[in-house]
């Protein structure tokens, strides 16, 4: 089965975790799957996607920008020699009569959720791409009961839904301290309104005099769209360290003491999980990628139980240990080779 997959995300300047999932999906789809995996995105720079040997790349002759402004209007409809095109988010090309079936990921309605989080120009966007793949696609793949129920309130057709774990094990495992101490509280995500960076530095600020140690926020990623949050590192303590590449983020996992992650909403949230599978204790909001028990969770607008989870999760040591015990047995299952395996199956019908 040949099926052709989006990979324009990985074309934006910042991909994020939709292209740590295109990325990883072509990683994971071998000659096991009987899948000919082929990437279709636009020309850019580099010439190409720096995708897995195995991976077939189809690159449009049109920039990006105008590839996806076409699918938008119906236009640069996907070849018709592949049995299967699978669109890697909400940007979604047509689908032609007698062309072969579409299917899509849909990450998250987190702009129903959290209105606030977008721009206008943004909601309207989305509210139309999920236009697009109700009409266009006949399986609609999400990572968790969470979205899958959000799709079903925007009125899709549960027949169409289907939860698709997503995995966490694309970054390398390097040791731990002895102990499993480590020398940080790190944060890592796109910087965007609703990754509610600026309320964790507060809740860092509250917590730092009850620490025993002035253990640095050192937060990693890209700056994304809204206001510029580069002021930050004018807090004492805290650290910008931008973007990062797999291995330097994989390096800072190993050396942390805990991660924090409060974001206003998520459709998965992929950085607690690959804190936890490195053995990282977590404090997190409630999102579908955690489940009880595997972090400290925190209402993401409560800044005071924000600095209270902060101190309890870098100071208090048996729930270090607990968590971490809990959330390495949690991760151990959640692979891409599982992942690439349901979404065979679906496209296999």
């Amino acid at each position: 089965m040949r099926v052709l997959i989006t990979a324009e995300q990985l074309r934006r300047r910042v991909p994020g975790g939709i292209g740590t999932y295109v990325r990883s999906l072509f990683g994971a789809l071998d000659s096991s799957h009987a899948v000919v995996p082929v990437a279709w995105a636009s020309r850019g720079l580099p010439a190409t996607l720096g995708l897995p040997a195995a991976a077939q790349e189809r690159l449009s002759i049109l920039p990006g920008r105008v590839l996806t402004g076409m699918w938008d209007l119906g236009l640069a409809a996907p070849p018709n020699d592949v049995d299967r095109v699978h669109a890697t988010s909400l940007a979604i090309p047509p689908h032609r009569r007698n062309g072969p079936p579409l299917s899509c990921f849909v990450h998250d309605l987190a702009w129903l959720r959290a209105p606030g989080a977008y721009s206008g120009r943004g909601r309207r966007w989305h509210e139309s791409a999920l236009g697009r793949a109700r009409s266009r696609c006949d399986l609609l793949m999400v990572p968790s009961r969470q979205t899958a129920d959000d799709l079903l309130a925007a009125g899709v057709d549960h027949r169409r839904v289907h939860v698709v774990t997503e995995g966490c094990d694309h970054l390398p495992l390097f040791p731990r301290p002895s102990g499993g101490g480590g020398e940080y509280l790190l944060s890592v995500s796109t910087l965007e309104p609703r990754k509610n960076m600026r309320r964790l530095v507060e809740a860092y600020q509250l917590a730092r005099p009850h620490m025993s140690h002035p253990w640095p926020l050192k937060i990693v990623g890209p700056r994304g769209w809204g206001a510029d949050l580069s002021d930050l590192a004018e807090v004492a303590g805290v650290e910008m360290l931008g973007a990062v590449d797999d291995t330097a983020l994989a390096r800072l996992f190993s050396e942390a003491r805990a991660l924090a992650y409060v974001p206003l909403v998520e459709g998965f949230g992929l950085p607690p999980l690959e804190a936890m599978r490195a053995g990282v204790p977590v404090l997190s909001t409630p999102i579908p990628s955690v489940v009880t028990g595997t972090t400290v969770l925190v209402d993401p607008l409560d800044v005071d139980a924000m600095a209270l989870g902060l101190v309890r999760i870098l100071e208090h040591e048996d729930t270090r240990i607990q968590l971490t015990a809990a959330a390495i047995a949690y991760t151990r299952p959640l692979t891409w080779a599982a992942s690439a395996a349901a979404h065979v199956e679906l496209w296999a019908g």
